[in-house]
């Protein structure tokens, strides 16, 4: 090697610790608009995750499995289908996407460097999540599809739509052909299938006896759960949905769309369509859900397909309202609080609830009806809202985040807030 490459090796490894020195110093920059709609996120998420928290995990897709499905407890399971279930994850799968854009351009060294120790560190938080705590985790997937979209950047926001929707559309085709070929292959095989997503009280009584019990009986059904959910479930479905989902975040992050910068008219047709489509996709499948009474092989090919697409389509229009409400100057300093503090949030939700409803805790899983369970989620949406809100008052970052950031830029980062500088007489 001559001296000329030792010499711009030495300099590129140099401008790479910069990087990295800076980048834990002043973190990514912040934009309110992409705060705000990870705060709405978060916090959407967790209506939908009450529901597993506190049931058995069936009854989230069939509110007829178990429990009072009646009155108020029917509405509010109906327009937590339609308004948020499968939403607020697509939107914090585009969030991710459009952060991975933002991470700095030079040197690629560099970028790559943290953003393959950022993913690391969010596979190992999940993988703890899940099973010592609660086997619907989410970061275990964002973390492998993030690691998979970082190499797509840089690409024209054209392209990034058109292998977004490929893949997000593949995870659509996947399911169907694979639904469908078990519906045309051997008897048995389909019977097993169909058995296993058809609720019976033997199965539900001894899940519910399971989480109402210690940590270490609890685990009999949470680490088999969580291994599913992150081997067959994830190749056949999340990989696809994830992965288009960021993809296509980081196009409208591109286009300016995540940022609050498009016109308002731009917004409210966005908003229009988001809900209007998406919204008529779901009433079908829901129409179809329980004109067939939940079957599972025609719940798979039909209802589930029209929810997938029009989750998404809601999302975009949650995303277009959180813009319109940016622009038109709203108060919403503590949602982007709690977006700010995304990740030490969503686990708090998870202490929070493993607390209320396992048998570690108060032990109160499958007795807490869905108008109940709506009663805590507001409880917790407010602590977090306030918590956040004082928290930021004092401190920089998150806990988890700051924690996170430790092993990520190789240094420790500050957590308190620097104190104002004090006016001279």
């Amino acid at each position: 090697m001559d001296g000329g490459s030792l010499a711009t090796n030495t300099s590129e490894r140099e401008q790479d610790s910069q990087t990295l020195s800076s980048a834990a110093a002043e973190g990514p920059a912040r934009i309110r608009s992409l705060d705000v709609l990870r705060g709405v996120g978060v916090l959407g998420m967790l209506a939908v995750h009450i529901q597993i928290f506190a049931y058995p995990m069936l009854a989230r897709l069939n509110p007829t499995a178990y429990g009072d499905f009646h009155g108020v407890n029917r509405g509010i399971w109906l327009t937590t289908s339609l308004l948020a279930d499968g939403k607020f994850i697509a939107i914090f799968a585009m969030l991710l996407g459009a952060s991975i854009v933002m991470l700095p351009g030079r040197p690629a060294v560099a970028a790559w460097r943290v953003h393959a120790i950022r993913m690391g560190a969010l596979l190992a938080l999940g993988l703890a999540h899940a099973y010592l705590l609660w086997y619907g985790d989410m970061l275990v997937a964002l973390a492998l599809c993030g690691t998979v979209v970082f190499f797509a950047r840089r690409l024209s926001p054209r392209w990034l739509l058109v292998l977004g929707g490929l893949s997000f559309a593949a995870g659509s085709a996947v399911t169907l052909w694979l639904t469908w070929s078990l519906a045309h292959g051997p008897p048995a095989e389909l019977e097993d299938w169909k058995d296993h997503y058809t609720p019976r009280r033997v199965n539900i009584v001894t899940e519910i006896n399971q989480y109402q019990g210690s940590w270490a009986e609890q685990m009999r059904h949470r680490v088999p759960a969580a291994r599913e959910y992150q081997t067959t479930h994830f190749l056949v479905y999340l990989f696809w949905q994830m992965t288009g989902l960021m993809l296509l975040g980081m196009a409208l992050f591109k286009l300016d769309v995540l940022s609050a910068a498009r016109s308002r008219a731009f917004y409210l047709r966005m908003a229009a369509l988001g809900f209007g489509a998406g919204a008529l996709l779901i009433s079908l499948g829901l129409w179809r859900s329980f004109a067939t009474k939940w079957e599972p092989l025609d719940f798979a090919l039909v209802g589930q397909q029209l929810h997938y697409w029009g989750n998404f389509l809601v999302a975009l229009g949650w995303t277009a309202l959180v813009m319109l409400l940016c622009q038109r100057g709203w108060r919403l300093r503590p949602v982007a609080g709690v977006g700010r503090m995304a990740l030490s949030n969503y686990l708090l939700q998870s202490l929070i609830c493993t607390t209320v409803f396992y048998g570690h805790g108060f032990g109160l899983f499958g007795e807490v009806d869905r108008a109940r369970q709506f009663l805590i989620v507001l409880g917790v949406w407010a602590f977090q809202l306030l918590a956040s809100s004082v928290w930021l008052r004092y401190f920089a970052l998150g806990p988890v985040e700051w924690a996170l950031r430790w092993p990520i830029y190789g240094r420790r980062p500050g957590l308190r807030r620097p104190s104002p500088p004090i006016a001279e007489a």
